[in-house]
């Protein structure tokens, strides 16, 4: 029988897979799964890798270039933002990001001549959120200010502006 701390804390996962950017961070993830190897999973098994536990990020070495899987999850992160943007302004948004060998970089949206996300990034080689709180609330957060500069500046935000 569960415990009431492990039912709190589905119905908290429950409320946070419901969100719109974590909604469209699924959608990304298994449009990438061609052959169906994924078909069996849950959405919150398919979003375990982007959660890691302090002593999970600890563990991970800094040293040499970021793993490709890490890369690809910073990659999908960011495309789930700015689809779920397009979806909610009716704006195209392309990301755009330099990465250097070191795991040091740049990550932007932009939509139009407008750039609607700007995140330096660090420490690459653990990207990843302490739970799926963490991660459907950051997502959420650029989600909504790209969304916000979107509405603030349209005129910029239109392609052939």
């Amino acid at each position: 029988m569960a415990d009431s701390a492990t039912i709190e804390a589905a119905a908290d996962d429950e409320i946070h897979l419901a969100s719109p950017f974590v909604q469209q961070l699924i959608r990304q993830l298994r449009a990438q799964d061609t052959h169906g190897a994924w078909d069996g999973k849950s959405d919150v098994q398919l979003l375990k890798p982007f959660v890691h536990t302090a002593e999970e990020r600890r563990a991970i070495p800094i040293m040499g270039d970021p793993d490709p899987e890490t890369l690809w999850r910073l990659e999908i992160f960011y495309n789930a933002i700015a689809v779920a943007v397009e979806r909610q302004t009716g704006q195209m948004v392309s990301p755009m990001m330099k990465m250097s060998h070191e795991g040091f970089g740049r990550m932007v949206l932009i939509a139009g001549r407008l750039v609607v996300v700007n995140k330096q990034l660090r420490d690459v080689h653990r990207f990843g959120f302490a739970s799926l709180a963490k991660l459907s609330d950051a997502g959420t957060k650029f989600l909504d200010e790209a969304v916000a500069m979107i509405r603030e500046y349209p005129a910029v935000a239109q392609y052939g502006a």
